[in-house]
């Protein structure tokens, strides 16, 4: 099975770097893996489609920021967990799951299984390319969580 884990975020927004920190860890902790491919990226809409196109599989690691989350908490969750719209805006305010069914009805060959970890973030907004403390704690703790999902 053709398996891509894939980070998104910022990583000189403070937290919103942690799911390009997390792959960045599992790079390290798979090498021996050549079935799975990791890649990183700030992208959102429909460009992400040309980014999981392919895959059999996708591992998505993004940060969320809920009202009663503990920093560094990790969600597992799939694209029914979302409750989105299904009408296009414009290209860049397509959310992740309404990108991939319309990429689904275009053509594309999308993952037909996708998980999506989701880690509670303290700071997504503050210029720093480090993680506040609780969340930069829990990146190894969140690789492993997602290594054995695999």
């Amino acid at each position: 099975m053709k398996t891509l884990i894939f980070g998104l975020g910022n990583t000189i927004l403070t937290d919103d770097g942690v799911g390009i920190k997390v792959v960045r860890e599992l790079k390290k902790m798979m090498e021996e893996h050549p079935e799975i491919e990791f890649k990183e990226g700030s992208v959102g809409g429909l460009s992400i489609l040309d980014e999981i196109e392919g895959f059999d599989r996708l591992v998505l690691v993004d940060s969320i920021k809920t009202a009663d989350g503990k920093p560094g908490e990790v969600y597992r969750l799939s694209p029914e967990d979302f409750n989105t719209p299904a009408h296009l805006i414009n290209a860049h305010g397509v959310d992740f799951v309404t990108a991939v069914k319309l990429g689904r009805k275009l053509g594309y060959k999308m993952p037909e299984i996708i998980d999506i970890y989701a880690v509670q973030v303290k700071d997504n907004v503050t210029f720093s390319k480090e993680c506040t403390s609780d969340v930069q704690a829990s990146i190894p703790g969140i690789a492993d969580v997602i290594m054995e999902g695999l």
